[in-house]
């Protein structure tokens, strides 16, 4: 902390100390550094005692550096993607200086430097003698004694967690009246008479010029040269050289940073040292210098003359601090410096993890990739940065699969810390609230994941039969409750349905995934309750965007997605699923650099089983379904030949996701209407004055794309740059016990009518589909056929069955000779007939009948051709045979006579 105000109480008393220490001041120096000289009487003695009682050992704690924030590029080199600094400092070496800034520095503050034993002994005697008379404590000092006071300051401010303690710092450090005056000007030539005894004059020097203050927020003279003048120490001009010494002396007054405002005002309010009047107090402070610089011969008349009558010309260089100058990765960056804030890895309290990252000197070494970044960011930038009728919020995210990495956090709305503007936002919608984000959004169907995983770590298999069909599901809650939730027709408001008003189907949760069906998911819940659910969620470490655990509310709504998550939450659990059950903790920083180049330790994250390798391989099995063929994330495909997995999700078309992975790659998009809120997964508006609260994204279209599916345009683009850059592998196979069939008994429905035979099947798991009525003598409506037929089989099987159309006759059956057995036929109302003659030696020349086609007693319409079978003796000589009722000219067809009515 700020050191308490000193007091010369404990060193001599009252007036008399005043006295003594301005008159004692001079010998207890001339004792200390010329102890030959000799010092006799009672008061000398006793205070050269108390000097050397003095404290002399000065901590010289680690500069004040900014931190650095680094990215790669597209290159994969390391760059800096921001700083952030209290003192805007670049620490330079010695040689790396150039020798007119020591020049100027020493002429006009300390020419004897390089000779003196830490106090400048005239300087400091002609100071105290002359603040004697005055009753100040001015000059005097050595640049040691310099370096002590900025030291002594530094140090204080180190500790510092307000404004008002680093002001206490300051004053603490530069008083200059009275007995606390007189006190800190001793204390600082002990201090400095001990340095000079450990540091070398070189190390003193550089080490005052990297720890000075020139104004502003800009300490050290690297920093100095490149914010004043845009260049490095070792190409400073001679007049660049001077206005910078002569800074030192105030630096807040003779700053040359502000050319409209200037550095100060006159008593009538008027700007002083501007670029309008040449920046004048600075120009004179300069020309002091370059005078002092003359004087001592280190420049020639010449160069005095250019550079006294020149003009100061400032080319500023502003240092870039802070996240929006992170360009492209700013809400990144505020996630990276939230967790600087947040994680003991940079101390263990507020104010020491926020001097880490203000004052620490770190480099940080972030997981961002620069090329899925900038992919990332083109993609989102479909999605309008502001439109009229709602405020509309839109994120991509991806991390890595087996480690967490993030790799990209992009946003449709542009970042700034300025507030009332709707077309910029400092919130960070991918992650929680404690990060710098909003509240979360309702994950509608992506959510269905944590359900499926439930079912699997149950046991059941995906392939288990499960009526999906619309209806009245019973689920229990955490309190044990059972909750009935009403069917879709029950005129009830609060009922759950389908997408489109589908009413399901009896199905698997393969299927239920694949068409993300409502009322399948509810229907698996009724046998794993929406308390394991949420549960199971929060194992994987997804929790409302506020923090707060999802199972506060557990109402059915929650198993398909009400809770509001925040998008980060949502992809590091879609990685666990492709790593094939790996866990991973969301990691921003790969590694840290403390400023001396050592290793400093980074925020610990995990990555743990998080779910068995028979679970998840299973549950990506489920969701690679959801991205193929008819799937409902089938829009997302990447087309690139890389397997991906995914899972769709609407919330009352207020939000809409695609999350997904490859084996490398996890993306989560969403988009959504930022002000629109859930109570109990019921799209409600709770602030009546707000009009936006209940746009519907389905209502809108934007760039050729509605906007409850421009997830679409979004979610390829990103994970078709990851799978450019990190590829992918096919998934796991399944486990077999986890998408094993179910056998049951299917049973026999024929002769029942349609109406009793589907909901015989249904009752039982069976979907139904009713086929194209078929030709039969029973009752128009009579189930005469099902397929399978009945007997054991696969659970779920889609069972269809064929009623009776009424107009089926049963072929009868027939002898005698070809006529008549036509006869016969057309007596029994069948009306296309023919005849087909076989020689057979002894038969009878007009032939004998041997059968039908179809064979006597099946069943066909009336209209069907029934061929007649007879042997004859003769067949060439029988063309006539029974060829009545047109067309029977004679057997040229090899003894076939066509029936009537036939015509070919």
């Amino acid at each position: 902390m700020p050191h308490s105000k000193r007091t010369a109480t404990g060193v001599f008393g009252g007036v008399l100390g005043l006295i003594g220490l301005s008159t004692v001041a001079g010998v207890l120096v001339t004792a200390t550094v010329t102890p030959a000289i000799a010092v006799s009487g009672y008061a000398a003695s006793s205070a050269i005692e108390m000097f050397d009682n003095m404290p002399s050992y000065l901590k010289i704690d680690k500069l004040m550096l900014p931190t650095e924030l680094y990215a790669k590029n597209g290159a994969g080199d390391w760059t800096v993607m921001t700083e952030f600094y209290d003192q805007n400092r670049i620490p330079v070496t010695f040689d790396e200086v150039n020798p007119v800034l020591y020049d100027a520095i020493l002429s006009s503050e300390d020419k004897n430097f390089y000779t003196h034993g830490g106090i400048d002994l005239i300087g400091t005697l002609s100071a105290l003698a002359g603040n004697l008379g005055s009753g100040t404590n001015r000059g005097g000092s050595s640049i040691t004694q310099q370096y002590v006071k900025n030291v002594l300051q530094q140090n204080c401010e180190a500790e510092a967690t307000s404004d008002d303690e680093v002001r206490v710092c300051y004053e603490e450090s530069t008083v200059n009246s009275g007995t606390a005056g007189y006190e800190r000007k001793l204390q600082e030539m002990r201090y400095a008479i001990q340095l000079e005894k450990e540091y070398s004059k070189d190390e003193i020097l550089i080490g005052y010029l990297n720890i000075a203050h020139f104004g502003g927020s800009v300490y050290g003279i690297g920093a100095a040269a490149s914010y004043y003048f845009n260049t490095t120490v070792d190409k400073l001009s001679i007049g660049q050289s001077a206005a910078l010494a002569g800074m030192v002396v105030e630096p807040n007054t003779l700053r040359i940073d502000r050319p409209e405002r200037g550095s100060v005002t006159n008593s009538e309010g008027e700007p002083i040292n501007t670029a309008a009047d040449g920046y004048a107090l600075t120009k004179d402070r300069q020309q002091y210098v370059l005078g002092r610089m003359l004087k001592d011969g280190k420049i020639t008349q010449e160069e005095f003359d250019l550079y006294n009558e020149g003009t100061i010309t400032p080319k500023i260089n502003p240092r870039r601090t802070g996240c929006q100058q992170a360009k492209g990765m700013e809400f990144f960056c505020e996630y990276v410096v939230s967790q600087i804030k947040r994680d003991a890895a940079f101390g263990e309290t507020p104010e020491e993890r926020t001097a880490a990252l203000r004052r620490g000197g770190l480099k940080v070494y972030t997981t961002i990739d620069a090329s899925l970044q900038a992919a990332a960011r083109d993609a989102i930038s479909i999605v309008p940065s502001s439109v009229d009728y709602m405020e509309l919020g839109a994120t991509g995210t991806q991390v890595e699969v087996g480690t967490g990495r993030i790799l990209s956090m992009v946003q449709n709305r542009p970042y700034s810390v300025e507030t009332g503007n709707r077309n910029t936002t400092q919130l960070n919608y991918n992650v929680r609230q404690v990060d710098g984000g909003a509240s979360g959004f309702s994950a509608g169907s992506t959510y269905k994941l944590f359900s499926l995983i439930n079912w699997l770590q149950e046991g059941n298999s995906v392939n288990a039969n499960v009526n999906g069909r619309v209806g009245i599901k019973n689920v229990e809650t955490c309190n044990g409750n059972i909750v009935q939730q009403p069917a879709d027709n029950s005129g009830q408001t609060n009922h759950i349905g389908n997408f489109e008003g589908s009413s399901g189907y009896n199905g698997t949760p393969y299927n239920f995934t694949k068409d993300s069906l409502n009322s399948g998911f509810l229907a698996m819940a009724e046998r794993i309750s929406v308390c394991s659910t949420n549960q199971v969620a929060m194992d994987l470490g997804v929790m409302r965007g506020t923090g707060d655990p999802l199972d506060n509310e557990n109402v059915p709504y929650d198993v398909l997605g009400s809770g509001n998550v925040a998008p980060l939450d949502m992809a590091q659990v879609y990685a666990a699923v492709a790593s094939n059950g790996i866990l991973c903790e969301s990691k921003a920083i790969d590694k840290v650099l403390n400023a001396d180049g050592s290793e400093h330790p980074i925020p610990e994250r995990t990555c743990e089983r998080g779910m068995s390798e028979a679970v998840a391989s299973t549950a990506a099995y489920a969701l690679q379904a959801v991205m193929q063929g008819d799937g409902t994330g089938s829009g997302s495909r990447t087309y690139d030949g890389v397997p991906i997995l995914g899972k769709t999700g609407i919330h009352q078309f207020e939000h809409t996701w695609m999350d997904g992975a490859s084996t490398e790659v996890a993306t989560v998009v969403w988009v959504g209407n930022e002000k629109a809120t859930q109570i109990a997964g019921v799209g409600t508006d709770t602030k009546d004055d707000d009009r936006w609260a209940n746009i519907k994204l389905d209502e809108h279209w934007e760039n050729g794309w509605r906007l409850s599916r421009i997830r679409n345009a979004i979610w390829p683009v990103m994970q078709r740059a990851a799978n450019a850059e990190y590829g992918g592998q096919a998934f796991p196979q399944p486990d077999k016990d986890l998408t094993k069939r179910e056998y049951v008994n299917l049973p026999n429905v024929v002769g029942m009518d349609v109406e009793e035979a589907t909901d015989v099947l249904e009752e039982r798991g069976f979907s139904v589909t009713v086929g194209d009525p078929v030709d039969a003598t029973e009752e128009a409506g009579t189930i005469v056929e099902q397929s399978p037929g009945a007997g054991r089989v696969p659970s779920g099987t889609t069972v269809t069955i064929s009623p009776s159309n009424g107009e089926g006759a049963t072929v009868p059956g027939v002898g005698g000779t070809p006529e008549d057995a036509q006869a016969a036929l057309r007596a029994a109302g069948f009306t296309n007939v023919r005849t087909l003659c076989s020689d057979a030696e002894g038969a009878p020349a007009e032939g004998v009948v041997t059968g039908t086609d179809p064979s006597a007693g099946e069943t066909v319409s009336r209209g069907d051709r029934i061929t007649i079978r007879y042997q004859s003796s003769d067949c060439d000589g029988n063309g006539n045979g029974g060829g009545n009722g047109g067309g029977g000219n004679g057997g040229g067809d090899g003894g076939v006579i066509p029936g009537p009515g036939d015509g070919n």
